[in-house]
């Protein structure tokens, strides 16, 4: 068996690639299932982001497991293979294993240290094990993930002050309005007319951060008013003004700056609605949906700015710098983590040559024990051949504590290998079996 991650992400493919492969929740249990259908898949777990899609599997083969995840990505997709290829990348045992605790560290964001990424880690968990798509093996790896996660959080300041996504957002619009007055610099949006549209949790870090801003009203539009109502409540220093989303050709007509962040799969503001509109003033939208609610061609619109989160890159190579030096000692307690993981993973591989030499140590037992009970006789009481017996198997497990020890302690894996042939060979179990039956 053989642990593998594919996948993609802001660092290897744009946004207009991977609003194609994400995959909502409510789609995520015929996912899983699809992957699992497959026989090289054994155990599947989907991370889904705006920046990424990455699918960890637990393979039978791994040239023949990566095919097959390749295929559904394809299909998913609707890009053919040889399109697709260029983007995905493949990260294998050790290297997978590195790669998903950088993620859950949030090491491998757009935004260094982001903490949003880790409840995305914990939710990818928590769907695996709730359409049943994750093992033993996984189901470690997944939940270690998690807890190093937290613990580079805690025990580094890597998560303290990180920027969001959501900040980055409105600093990018900051920028961008400093820009357009001649300014190359972050200034207050207290002269913009704000609207949000969606209320979910991007929506509720764009609030906390325009008013943090100097943000003095917002407009928050959204499918289901109560809901925006809700949201608004907990901003008692802001005033919001909830809409139901109908309101949206107005809010574009009389907004300077509009962030979209919602659930919908097709763009919800297009160069044709923008051109029937009598709009006010000059607007910038900036998206952080992934799939994408604003169309590319907005930004044809004559006096429209377009912003997604491929450009955010701008300002958050603004506050990269300064925490590098905090990613560098978090990646020590990576490396810590991962070789904990790997040792418990490789000492399974022992566990199907101790069982063969266990059921080979048995057979031996049971049949010597008959021998000498028959030899007995029938003068033997009842509690005399369970003595007899129990001394048997006591024999057997002593023979075998120290070998099992052993073969599980952490070790070099071709010291591990070099000693599990040995055993094969000397007790001749290849018969029922080898090692490629292990991990």
């Amino acid at each position: 068996m053989h642990i593998a991650v594919v996948g993609l992400s802001h660092r290897t493919a744009p946004v207009e690639i991977r609003e194609r492969l994400s995959i909502p929740e409510q789609a995520m249990d015929a996912s899983l299932q699809q992957l699992r259908e497959d026989d090289q898949v054994l155990e599947a777990s989907i991370l889904s982001t705006c920046n990424r899609l990455e699918i960890y599997t637990l393979l039978r083969h791994p040239e023949q497991g990566i095919s097959s995840v390749g295929a559904f990505l394809s299909q998913h997709s609707g890009l053919a293979v040889d399109e697709l290829t260029p983007h995905l990348f493949t990260y294998h045992h050790e290297d997978a294993v590195a790669h998903l605790l950088r993620v859950a560290a949030g090491l491998d964001s757009l935004v260094l240290g982001e903490g949003q990424i880790l409840s995305q880690v914990k939710k990818m968990v928590r769907l695996g094990q709730e359409h049943h798509s994750v093992g033993p093996i996984l189901n470690r790896l997944l939940n270690q993930a998690v807890s190093t996660g937290k613990r580079v959080r805690t025990e580094t300041n890597l998560g303290t002050g990180a920027v969001s996504i959501s900040s980055a957002a409105v600093e990018l619009a900051q920028l961008k309005v400093g820009q357009a007055r001649g300014q190359d610099e972050l200034v207050p949006l207290d002269q913009e007319q704000v609207a949000v549209v969606g209320a979910g949790r991007m929506a509720r870090l764009l609030l906390q951060h325009l008013q943090a801003k100097g943000c003095r009203a917002v407009v928050l539009l959204n499918r289901t008013v109560e809901r925006a109502e809700q949201l608004a409540a907990d901003f008692p220093a802001l005033p919001v003004q909830c809409r139901p989303l109908d309101d949206l050709d107005h809010c574009l007509s009389t907004c300077s700056l509009v962030f979209t962040s919602t659930a919908a799969e097709e763009p919800i503001i297009t160069a044709q609605r923008l051109a029937g509109l009598n709009r006010r003033s000059s607007l910038m939208l900036v998206d952080i949906g992934v799939p994408r609610n604003i169309a590319a061609d907005t930004a044809t619109v004559t006096g429209v700015q377009a912003f997604d989160v491929d450009d955010l890159q701008e300002v958050v190579t603004r506050n990269q710098e300064a925490r590098r030096e905090i990613a560098a000692e978090a990646e020590g307690l990576l490396r810590e983590e991962a070789r904990l993981f790997l040792e418990w993973w490789d000492g399974l591989e022992a566990v199907p040559v101790v069982n063969r030499l266990r059921r080979r140590l048995e057979e031996i037992r049971e049949q010597e024990l008959q021998k000498a009970l028959s030899r007995m006789g029938p003068d033997l009481s009842a509690r005399e051949r369970k003595v007899v017996e129990a001394l048997s198997k006591g024999i057997i497990n002593k023979v075998l504590h120290t070998p099992m020890t052993n073969l599980r302690a952490p070790q070099p894996r071709q010291q591990r290998h070099t000693s599990m042939r040995v055993i094969e060979e000397l007790f001749e179990l290849q018969d029922d079996g080898s090692l490629s039956s292990g991990p």
